[in-house]
């Protein structure tokens, strides 16, 4: 028997770790339908707070209505008095003591409804902020589990393909030096054309300082002043 329980336990373990692992791979999907379900709660909660505090306005008009009546009637009992009708007086103050009944019922009513609505409203603002909050965060959880997943395709890719990057950068060598080649060649070209031509023949005999020369400006104050000697 005690095999035979290891045995069990070992395979509640193994559900267990499997369950888990379920979860960890669904953990942001999880997480979203949490997120949807609490915004579904609220949403009903909203409602159920739009008929308390429905209740509680009823409630209100209720214990105003019952106190004018109240008011009403002690004007009748004073009005009865004044006659000397007692006896009306007191059917009227009988009146005016299920009046007053009421109107207690009414105001504890009230009372109640507006508790539970202050109290309700704010719930509902903390849970709102709570919610805005998860939703930020799932954005965030989002865009790192997509920057991992991102940056686990671009290792895997090149741990995958190191030889065809060699490959890739040989021939990128080959052909900046088939550039460079042919950069060269104009060069030579050129100064090949340089050569057999006057002006590289001119460029000699000027830096000798034979042949024509460039006036500078020395030379042209010179000769103005010995045009004015």
């Amino acid at each position: 028997m005690s095999i035979f329980r290891k045995i069990i336990t070992a395979l509640r373990g193994g559900a267990t770790e499997a369950g888990e692992a379920i979860v960890d791979a669904n953990a942001t999907r999880i997480f979203a339908q949490e997120i949807r379900d609490a915004e579904n709660h609220l949403t009903k909660a909203k409602r159920d707070l739009t008929d308390i505090m429905a209740k509680q306005m009823q409630a209100e008009r209720e214990v105003t209505r019952v106190q004018r009546s109240v008011t009403e009637h002690e004007g009748y009992v004073t009005q009865a008095l004044s006659q000397g009708n007692e006896a009306l007086a007191l059917e009227v103050a009988e009146k005016i003591a299920g009046l007053e009944v009421e109107l207690n019922e009414q105001q504890q009513a009230n009372e109640s409804y507006n508790t539970s609505a202050q109290r309700l409203k704010e719930l509902v603002k903390t849970t709102e902020r709570q919610l805005a909050d998860y939703q930020r965060q799932l954005s965030m959880v989002k865009t790192t589990e997509s920057v991992q997943k991102a940056t686990a395709a671009i290792t895997t890719n090149f741990s995958n393909s190191n030889s065809k990057l060699l490959n890739a950068k040989e021939s990128l060598e080959r052909i900046k030096a088939k550039q460079q080649n042919f950069d060269d060649r104009m060069k030579a070209a050129d100064a090949l054309e340089a050569e057999g031509s006057d002006k590289s023949l001119k460029d000699k005999l000027a830096q000798a300082g034979i042949g024509e020369q460039q006036a500078s400006a020395n030379s042209v104050l010179e000769r103005l002043k010995a045009k004015q000697g």
